[in-house]
């Protein structure tokens, strides 16, 4: 009876760590589904915040699909927010450590941000994951070598103040 606590405890920690496992590999919730083809759909047409409204919809739906984060991130990042993306990025990565889409997103977002130094950290944990012959890892390397793009500024964004004066 002494170590009955000790069980309990051990036992809800191997199975709350087995339906956690389990939850990785499942399939979406299919009205999720829908809205993640939506999603997917108007990131191919150009459209990076109808595809993130679209995106954020099936989380709603359902917020335990893990691959749902890197949509989002790279939704977020063709629409140039960086670190959005990588929050993004850093979630899909708690739920799933080892996924090397997330590592190399992650890296290539850090790389656009000027992040050089951290970028070169996920190129090291990719080399390690995979190693060097890896997809992954091919594309961060090539994304660190070409370093951060600098920012090109549109006349759409730079409208002057509308000023009301009396006559």
């Amino acid at each position: 009876m002494r170590f009955a606590p000790a069980i309990a405890a051990l036992s809800l920690a191997l199975g709350l760590t087995a339906s956690i496992g389990q939850a990785q590999d499942r399939a979406a919730n299919p009205r999720a589904s829908m809205l993640i083809a939506e999603g997917k759909s108007a990131l191919e047409a150009g459209q990076p915040q109808r595809a993130i409204d679209a995106f954020e919809a099936a989380l709603t739906v359902d917020p335990g699909y893990t691959p749902l984060f890197l949509q989002l991130a790279e939704a977020a990042r063709r629409e140039g927010l960086q670190g959005k993306a990588i929050r993004y990025y850093r979630e899909a990565l708690s739920r799933d450590p080892d996924n090397l889409a997330a590592v190399a997103g992650e890296g290539e977002a850090l790389v656009e941000k000027g992040a050089i130094a951290k970028a070169r950290v996920n190129l090291d944990k990719l080399r390690a994951l995979c190693g060097s012959n890896c997809e992954e890892t091919r594309v961060l390397a090539n994304a660190i070598a070409r370093g951060p793009q600098p920012q090109i500024l549109q006349a759409e964004a730079v409208m002057p103040d509308a000023q009301v004066t009396n006559n």
